[in-house]
C-alpha cells in the first residue's frame, strides 16, 4: 500500500505504445484507428488529453480548432510533398516526454 498523501505521476505513453492494442506502437500507423472494414473505431486506450477529472479542459476546443484549421487548409489549398513521398521519414526527429515530427517542405497550391 502507498502512505496517505503519495504523488503519483501516470505516463501515458505506457498507455499509448501497449503493442497488445496497438501493434508496432513505434510507428506511424494510422490503422491503428481503424477496424475490419476500414471506419474509425473509438479506443479507451488512446488518451491523448489524460482521462478523469484531470482531464484537459481544452480538449474538445483544441479539437475543433484543429478540425476547422485543417479543413480550411484543405479546402482552399491542394497539397503535395517537395520530395518523393516513398522518401519521407517520418520517425520523430527527437522523443522524449512527447515525440517531436521532422520538418517537412510542403507545397500548396491555390485551388
Amino acid at each position: 500500500l502507498l502512505p496517505q498523501g503519495t504523488t503519483i505521476f501516470l505516463s501515458l505513453s505506457s498507455v499509448l505504445h501497449d503493442s497488445k492494442e496497438f501493434p508496432n506502437p513505434n510507428e506511424f500507423n494510422p490503422g491503428h484507428f481503424l477496424n475490419e472494414n476500414g471506419t474509425f473505431r473509438k479506443s479507451e486506450f488512446f488518451v491523448p488529453f489524460s482521462a478523469g477529472k484531470r482531464i484537459c479542459p481544452g480538449e474538445g476546443l483544441a479539437r475543433m480548432e484543429i478540425f476547422l484549421l485543417i479543413a480550411i487548409i484543405l479546402q482552399n489549398f491542394t497539397l503535395k510533398s517537395v520530395i518523393d513521398t516513398q522518401e519521407l521519414n517520418i520517425a520523430p526527429a527527437l522523443s522524449g516526454i512527447g515525440n517531436v515530427p521532422p520538418v517537412y517542405q510542403l507545397c500548396a497550391i491555390p485551388r
